[in-house]
């Protein structure tokens, strides 16, 4: 690993050398962590880390150092896990049990293995899950892993994503990993910002921000490495032109006497090479076109048929000596290349300076130096290498076949966003370059569908179309070519949500793809034409074209086929619930049979919504539970259907009465897939009564146009809560903006409108109440709620005839907010039917806990009022019990309420009478503050006005009151009364 000279001084940093100690510490425990130190360059970050890693490694940590480095745009994927992985591998027998038994990580780290021809989004999150095992099986309590990773700020893509995987991976293993990376290269748009954001709202991630040294520190270090205590004109200097950044102060300190340093630090670093043989900065300039570092056998290679070299054959080596006697260029292992050495600056700052004084036609003829040796021995450097200097040489041909080349590496080892990137670099070279397809055995075609399926995986859908259509639009002059390829555009548009072009491209290809002999485009053209005329509500035409298919599956013996097709025969099934669960589980297996997880994945969700909205909610449950344990084990934990899993989970959960907080699993949720779970979690939160449930759900205002479920689900919550808290207005607006919104994303018949429905027609109930109990009845007001009503009730029963349930047709849940709607009806109009709210308690009694006991509660609510108190009793009894049980704290307040209320004996609401007044004369007295006439009070407590009145008259006369207003202030101020 490159440490800094050994006559380089360390200086202050106890506090961040105390902070890598404590997270090592608790590595040690087993509770993994992240170290992120960031800095401008120079300012000390690798002599840091090295301090800290000596450190850990005397206490016996198991330290292993990993880079990254720049190759542009394009790096090498996965450098510092391979490299890390590849010295663990030689130490740990574990690590190489790991490798063994996971092919994609063999691959990685074998470049001799063959690759295989298809990869997919699962085997790539299977690669991070095993990248992830190996570092885990490398630490121990007696040895915990310390990964170091500096220059974070140049790792490629595929490195950045394993990092954030790693991180949402951390449970309890022995490992801590420790990134640095440059502060002052992260420009705005740089791809490293999100990730950083990303993983400092990770519980387990810590950041170190070095600072540069402080005045005090600054003379400490400058008085070391001069070797004693510079005058104060010298050091002066050196702090100001150094602004405590350490290594431009060791430079300038090492570059001449007091009072003769150069001015700048290009100037410092040229005084410094100036002083050096010819032949030794002939080296340096050579390794510097390299960037950072270089391994030893290509730099001596790029030397061999240099004149100042290829006289003599010890003279390379005799350079390279002086340059690292100098302290200009160091040596460290490269576990990466086989174990050979590498060449490394001993700083990338000195290596940018010496590259940027070559002239460009230096830099080029370097460049082409290079390519030469890499051309001659392809041992030396991966093809993405090769490409680097290709283009830096202006060798657009030789740029071309290492790019296509280092596309097929980058696939290989599932890495899509390099392969994408190297396929576009092809493509942008074709013109350019003369008989590109002689030179690459492909045609432009082939190059554009391999860069769509690179960028499908990479998770880019909207570039996957436009190069897809792209292919389809070229081959015009070749029909049967272009309608072969068209229902590969359509499995892209299908990511897109764009049905109607599938229609299209599939009809249109259909129409030339002959029928016989079958054939796997033909049956995939059907596959996709059934599953876009499902998504368009075209069933007849989805059952007629998935039927084909099936067949057409069958005849070319295609599984994977056959998978996605049974998946859209079982979402058909309109009659038979267990039926199309039985085409689910067929579909499922099918899957596994092609290796393909998503689709598996697919099957797992599709069964778990089958068996909820057949009220099979236990099974539900189970099933969700497992596909979830089957997507995080396959690395696939938050693919679409991931998170669509984690959703069912949360949502049944809450279905069948667990109101508890989502547990925390360590994981860090992805940016995109947080506001689908935290809507879900609404749910729970609304009938928890969290005092943040209004907040968090307009929060999720700014998702809406993300995701229609978002929407749907998030703000009908927040009518629930806006209800509870008294704000009906409010709720009921939002029920009529929702509803617009969903009915231009969706269709005006959407099912959730029956639950919007219903919950506003709450909202509009309660403020009926309201308004009565003001003594409003009959008044315009309470005429406009009603008539608001009407046209809600109306609305939810329009949806469930016109709308469309999968299934054909309504399932019990939605039967069961369809009867709460016209139960709550009549709550609004005043005749609060207990039949109708006996009809919606049993409705939702299939499994759905917190509805039936909050149905039970209004349900009690209409036998007080009909006058059946004992039947009132039994219902209020339970739906406080389940309300309690549950945690529901605003139903079990809503219950309380109505037995004080009606006076109904329910198990712990008994309160003992004062000596003054009794339970009763309490209640009229707390009606009475709030401002409620006797008619008001009687309504409220279920009794006549005329005996508020005598209870009024006791009181008054009890208090020794002469009119209620005193009443009201005697008994506070005697505590008797509770407001």
């Amino acid at each position: 690993m490159p440490r800094p000279s050994a006559r380089t001084p360390f200086v202050a940093r106890g506090a961040e050398l105390d902070q890598l100690a404590a997270a090592l510490d608790r590595a040690r425990r087993g509770e993994p962590g992240v170290v992120l130190v960031g800095a401008d360059a120079g300012v000390g970050k690798t002599r840091l880390l090295t301090r800290a890693a000596e450190a850990a490694a005397g206490q016996g940590a198991a330290v292993v150092w990993s880079h990254c480095v720049d190759l542009g745009e394009v790096g090498l994927p996965y450098l510092p896990f391979t490299e890390a992985l590849t010295t663990l591998r030689a130490a740990h027998e574990a690590v190489d049990a790991t490798v063994a038994a996971r092919p994609a990580l063999a691959r990685l780290l074998d470049a001799t293995l063959p690759a295989d021809d298809e990869q997919s989004q699962g085997e790539r999150l299977q690669l991070f899950e095993s990248i992830a095992a190996a570092l885990a099986a490398s630490g121990s309590a007696d040895a915990p892993l310390v990964l170091v990773v500096e220059d974070l700020h140049w790792a490629d893509p595929s490195s950045r994503d394993v990092l954030r995987f790693v991180v949402a991976r951390l449970r309890t293993e022995h490992v801590l990993v420790v990134a640095s990376y440059r502060t002052d290269d992260l420009h705005r748009r740089h791809p490293l910002r999100p990730v950083l954001a990303e993983l400092r709202r990770h519980p387990r991630v810590e950041h170190v921000d070095l600072q540069p040294f402080t005045a005090a520190e600054l003379r400490d270090f400058t008085t070391a490495v001069a070797g004693g205590r510079l005058a104060e004109a010298a050091f002066e200097s050196v702090r100001t032109r150094s602004e405590g950044n350490a290594y431009f102060a060791e430079e300038l300190v090492e570059a001449g006497p007091d009072g003769e340093l150069p001015w700048s630090l290009a100037d410092v670093l040229r005084a410094r090479l100036e002083t050096l043989d010819p032949a030794v900065q002939h080296l340096v300039r050579a390794a510097s076109v390299s960037g950072r570092q270089v391994s030893e056998p290509l730099l001596r290679a790029v030397l061999a048929e240099d004149a100042a070299f290829d006289d003599d054959p010890g003279a390379f080596d005799r350079a390279l000596r002086e340059a690292i006697a100098h302290h200009v260029l160091g040596i460290e292992g490269d576990p990466a290349a086989g174990g050979r050495d590498t060449v490394v600056f001993r700083h990338a700052l000195l290596a940018e300076a010496v590259a940027s004084d070559l002239l460009p036609g230096e830099r080029v003829t370097v460049h082409r130096t290079y390519l030469g040796a890499l051309e001659r021995d392809r041992t030396l450097g991966s093809p993405a290498l090769r490409a680097h200097h290709a283009l830096a040489a202006h060798d657009l041909p030789a740029a071309l076949t290492a790019s296509r080349a280092a596309a097929r590496k980058a696939a290989r080892v599932l890495a899509p966003a390099e392969e994408l990137r190297h396929l576009e670099q092809v493509l942008s070279l074709w013109e350019a370059v003369p008989d590109a397809a002689g030179l690459l055995g492909e045609d432009r075609v082939d190059v554009a569908l391999a860069a769509a399926g690179a960028a499908s995986r990479a998770g880019n859908p909207d570039r996957a179309v436009a190069l897809a259509r792209r292919v389809v639009d070229a081959t015009a002059d070749d029909p049967l070519r272009q309608a072969s390829l068209r229902h590969v555009l359509s499995r892209y548009l299908l990511g897109t949500e764009r049905v109607e072009e599938v229609l299209a491209h599939t009809e249109a290809a259909l129409a030339i793809l002959p029928t016989d002999p079958p054939s796997l485009d033909r049956a995939w053209t059907l596959a996709m034409r059934a599953r876009a005329a499902l998504n368009a509500d075209q069933d007849e035409l989805a059952e007629e074209v998935a039927a084909q298919a099936l067949a057409e599956a069958h005849r070319v013996d295609a599984p994977d086929v056959e998978a996605d097709v049974l998946t859209t025969m079982a979402v058909l099934e309109i009659e038979d619930d267990d039926r199309a669960a039985t085409l689910l589980a067929q579909a499922r297996e099918r899957a596994v049979d092609a290796g393909d997880i998503l689709t598996e994945l697919r099957c797992w969700f599709n069964l778990g919504s089958n068996r909820y909205y057949a009220g099979r909610l236990d099974e539900a449950l189970r099933i969700t539970h497992d596909g979830l344990d089957r997507a995080r084990a396959t690395g696939l934990g938050w693919s679409i259907y991931g998170v669509e899993l984690r959703l069912f989970v949360d949502l049944v959960r809450y279905v069948l009465g667990d109101l508890t907080p989502t547990p925390a699993s360590g994981e860090t949720v992805p940016e995109g897939s947080a506001p689908t779970l935290s809507c879900v979690q609404l749910y729970a939160a609304v009938a928890r009564g969290d005092a943040d449930a209004v907040e968090r759900g307009t929060a999720l205002r700014r998702d809406w146009f993300r995701d229609g479920q978002i929407a749907l689900i998030s703000g009908g919550c927040s009518i629930d809560a806006l209800t509870w808290a008294g704000r009906y207005e409010e709720a009921v607006d939002l029920a009529v903006e929702l509803v617009e919104h969903l009915g231009r994303t969706w269709s005006d018949y959407f099912l959730g409108r029956i639950w919007i429905s219903s919950l506003a027609l709450a909202a509009l109930a309660d403020a009926a109440d309201g308004a009565r109990l003001q003594g409003a009845a009959g008044s315009p007001a309470l005429a406009d709620l009603v008539e608001r009503g009407h046209v809600l009730l109306d609305a939810a029963r329009t949806t469930a005839e016109r709308g469309r349930p999968r299934g054909g047709r309504l399932g019990p849940e939605g039967i069961a907010w369809l009867e709460r709607a016209a139960a709550e009806h009549s709550r609004l109009t005043g005749e609060n039917d207990p039949a109708l709210w006996e009809r919606t308690t049993r409705a939702f009694d299939y499994g759905y806990r917190y509805e039936t006991a909050r149905s039970r509660f209004r349900w009690a609510e209409a036998l007080c009022a009909a006058g059946d108190r004992t039947a009132a009793e039994v219902e209020a009894a339970q739906a406080l019990e389940e309300a309690e049980e549950m945690g529901a704290v605003p139903l079990v307040e809503a219950v309380r309420a109505l037995a004080r209320r009606a006076r109904l004996d329910l198990p712990g609401l008994r309160r003992p009478t004062t000596a003054v007044l009794t339970e009763r004369e309490e209640e009229v007295l707390l009606l009475v503050a709030q401002g409620l006439s006797n008619r008001q009070i009687g309504e409220r407590l279920y009794i006549s006005a005329k005996t508020v009145s005598v209870h009024v008259s006791n009181v008054l006369a009890k208090l020794g009151a002469s009119g209620r207003a005193e009443a009201v202030s005697l008994a506070h101020q005697r505590g008797l009364l509770e407001v």
